[in-house]
């Protein structure tokens, strides 16, 4: 995928503030159960996963999807009917729906990855939209209705994942390792190439690199991240509905990377958690919720252009 000429992309450092940073938020998340509500705290790792998953793509590789809800919610369903119509366990329910996200990213991202820009991204609206139209048509998603009622089973056989506390740190775990596979990723000599390509696509072709393979698999496993979110989130919600695959969740995932910091290792989590408070929180205002949304977008506009975590890093000189 490269020529000789190509090592000086691949010089990468890991910054030992990104570290730090990850160390704390593990320990925080650790005793986040002491003081919050163990089952809203799993949500939101899983809706933070998904951002993770989203900003690899659009912070590290500069491609901004408009319909990765296609891949969340999909593996949502998979999940779903894996647990609820064949009687899998949770760990195999998961798997297979994350594997099952990831293909579907491979036949997507190869379509959409044929453009640049705007067309990029309204490719990739076109077919989360055509994926939620098949999801409210197909009999196993139960239309309107969705799948209700997700046994949530024991993970290995062993642990029993009805107890909320028991629940959140396998999430918690799950969450982990795959805020661990993007640190990994940024930080390969696969990533410094992915930044190159973000930056100066042109200049990449010209040292030898095949930008479109390299931009294919950092969707795929973009996909195959946000699959992971959504065959988690059916566990811990114990359902999958059309919300799930909406557009609507392709937009939240979006200002959640924006609000936390794009291209941020930490950014997206707050992001995460910052969204998902305000749903809950503020659901009794109703569709408000929509409108301080859409104020908060505007402000991290205007005043913080980087995102919370990424206007801090930016200010101190360190990387988070």
């Amino acid at each position: 995928m490269r020529d000789a000429a190509a090592p000086a992309i691949l010089r990468t450092k890991r910054p030992p503030d990104e570290i730090l940073a990850i160390a704390a938020l593990a320990a925080l998340l650790v005793a986040a159960p002491l003081a919050i509500y163990p089952f809203l705290l799993a949500q939101a790792l899983c809706m933070a996963l998904f951002a993770c998953a989203f900003n690899l793509l659009v912070g590290y590789g500069g491609l901004l999807s408009f319909g990765h809800a296609l891949f969340f919610g999909w593996a949502s369903y998979f999940a779903a009917h894996m647990a609820k119509g064949f009687g899998w366990p949770p760990e195999l329910a998961i798997a297979a729906a994350t594997l099952c996200a990831g293909a579907l990213g491979l036949v997507a991202g190869a379509l959409s990855i044929r453009r640049q820009g705007i067309y990029f991204s309204m490719i990739t609206l076109a077919l989360a939209q055509l994926g939620y139209f098949v999801a409210l048509q197909v009999p196993f998603t139960h239309g309107e209705d969705g799948i209700q009622g997700v046994p949530r089973g024991k993970l290995f056989g062993l642990i029993n994942l009805g107890d909320d506390f028991t629940l959140y740190y396998v999430v918690l775990a799950i969450f982990l390792f795959g805020l661990f596979g993007v640190y990994r990723i940024v930080h390969s000599p696969f990533g410094a190439v992915l930044k190159a390509i973000r930056e100066n696509e042109p200049r990449a072709i010209s040292l030898g690199y095949r930008t479109e393979r390299y931009k294919l698999a950092a969707f795929v496993l973009s996909a195959t991240l946000a699959g992971l979110a959504g065959a988690t989130k059916a566990i811990v919600a114990q359902s999958a509905t059309l919300t799930d695959a909406h557009w609507t969740m392709s937009g939240e995932v979006i200002l959640m990377t924006l609000v936390g910091g794009m291209g941020t290792i930490t950014g997206p989590v707050l992001g995460a958690f910052v969204i998902v408070a305000m749903q809950t929180y503020f659901s009794a205002m109703g569709q408000w919720v929509t409108v301080i949304q859409g104020a908060i977008f505007v402000l991290c506009v205007l005043a913080f252009r980087r995102g919370v975590v990424g206007e801090i890093a930016a200010r101190f000189k360190i990387s988070l």
